[in-house]
């Protein structure tokens, strides 16, 4: 347990101005190395201590609870979610953090005093609703069909779906010019699309509710672009549903089976699947949502008020763009089999290359070192010479997600259970950089195979 004096430490250290940003959405580009990469650590201990066989029974103090192996010289990261979790009234929260490969910490957080009767125990294997961080998982899934040679970067989306607009409307004539590139980068024009209009979607088709991923391709596809493809960035979920549905008319399997033999299989990730939106078809180990907000159902006709997380929005239409349950354990595998290009197990060197390369809109000698832009499905600051830190986030109705890989070899998942739209989540970036840079000496353990082997 976490004492007052680390506590203390801790609030320093936030309260202080950070020497470098790291990737946070919006925070200026970093013009200095952070003290991580200023500063080499220590070398691990020759003959770390062997890990007990088990996790130890939740660790209480008063309402706040952890679970999985704790780390003192790690406790930074604990004091980090407390200090973020307690003030905003969120339930359940995991993190899991990579150093050069290897699972160096893995927690799960929880705060009984506002938790529901039925709020399960948050474990550092639990599955929540990922949002959009499972773009880079889907980004992934292109560039595989990429390398195998089943699909090209530059193939015309209209030559690869048959998209047909509503009744009476004529598509964009230059939907014909968006390419499976323009997708993966969001420059393929299309309207910003959080949330669907389902009602107005179910209306203008004369469907009824839930409506479909086919219904909002159709929908959509009537609609105005708002840029010419390949100019301007403008983030799109509908985007990245079009690129699930593109891997299912390409491979001719469902994009999760795809997903999981491709990008989940070689990385030993078991657990990950596509989520659902109603309550009672909760998975296993699944966490419970979150959020303040209610809204007319959008999965029948009846018009009931629901719970924003569940029936407020149909999260199973979110397709490749959003759909996945994750834990942290599972997404932090997947950050870190990217970190050695030349010995990955999903993707080879020059794919990672194209995901996090610049976009077509922007041109080498245009692009500022250490400028955010959005390439194959991540954000990136690219520092030169190969270093740079990848991030992206997610959210909606009753989580908050969020998945960095920093350019010293750190990688970090955290996810979170509830949402509030007059909520600033991303503090945590900051927070999660502070607790990495003030560890004075990492441990050289590996607990993947620990909880990569629990079903």
């Amino acid at each position: 347990m976490i004492g007052d004096l680390e506590r203390r430490h801790f609030l320093r250290l936030v309260s202080a101005p950070l020497v470098a940003t790291a990737c946070g959405e919006g925070a200026a580009p970093a013009t200095a190395p952070s003290p991580s990469l200023a500063t080499p650590p220590p070398p691990p201990d020759p003959s770390p201590p062997a890990l007990p066989p088990a996790d130890p029974p939740p660790v209480r103090d008063g309402a706040w609870m952890t679970t999985g192996l704790e780390f003192p010289e790690l406790a930074s990261f604990d004091e980090a979610l407390r200090y973020f979790m307690e003030p905003l009234g969120i339930p359940g929260g995991s993190l899991a953090v990579t150093r050069n490969g290897r699972l160096v910490l893995a927690r799960g957080y929880t705060d009984e005093s506002v938790s529901d009767d039925d709020d399960l125990i948050t474990e550092p294997t639990s599955l929540f609703r990922i949002a959009s961080i499972s773009k880079p998982i889907t980004a992934a899934a292109v560039l595989r069909l990429v390398e195998d040679g089943e699909l090209e970067l530059s193939a015309k989306l209209t030559e690869l779906l048959s998209l047909t607009p509503p009744p009476g409307q004529r598509p964009d004539p230059r939907l014909h010019d968006v390419t499976v590139l323009n997708l993966l980068q969001n420059l393929a024009g299309f309207p910003r699309d959080w949330p669907w209009p389902d009602q107005e979607i179910s209306e203008a088709l004369g469907v009824p509710l839930p409506i479909s991923q086919a219904d909002i391709a159709t929908y959509m596809t009537g609609q105005p672009l708002e840029h010419p493809p390949g100019t301007t960035y403008l983030y799109s979920n509908y985007g990245y549903l079009l690129l699930g549905l593109l891997i299912e008319r390409v491979t001719g399997t469902p994009y999760e089976e795809y997903v999981t033999n491709r990008v989940w299989r070689p990385l030993d990730v078991t657990r990950s699947v596509l989520g659902r939106a109603l309550e009672e078809h909760r998975r296993p180990g699944e966490v419970k949502y979150h959020d303040p907000r209610s809204y007319p159902t959008v999965m029948d006709d009846s018009g009931a008020i629901v719970p924003c997380p569940y029936g407020g929005v149909n999260w199973e239409n979110w397709g490749a763009g959003g759909s996945w349950l994750s834990s942290a354990v599972d997404m932090v595998r997947f950050a870190a089999a990217l970190d050695e290009p030349a010995a990955s197990p999903v993707l080879n060197a020059a794919s990672i290359e194209i995901m996090f390369g610049l976009p077509e809109n922007i041109g080498p000698a245009a692009y500022t070192l250490g400028d955010p832009y959005y390439a194959c499905g991540w954000q990136v600051r690219d520092y030169g010479n190969g270093s740079r830190n990848t991030w992206h986030s997610g959210g909606g109705c009753g989580q908050r997600t969020f998945l960095v890989r920093r350019r010293d070899g750190l990688s970090w998942a955290v996810l979170f259970n509830r949402s509030d739209a007059n909520v600033d989540y991303g503090e945590i970036y900051r927070l999660l950089d502070v607790a990495a840079d003030s560890v004075a000496r990492w441990p050289d353990h590996d607990l993947f195979d620990r909880y990569l082997d629990l079903t």
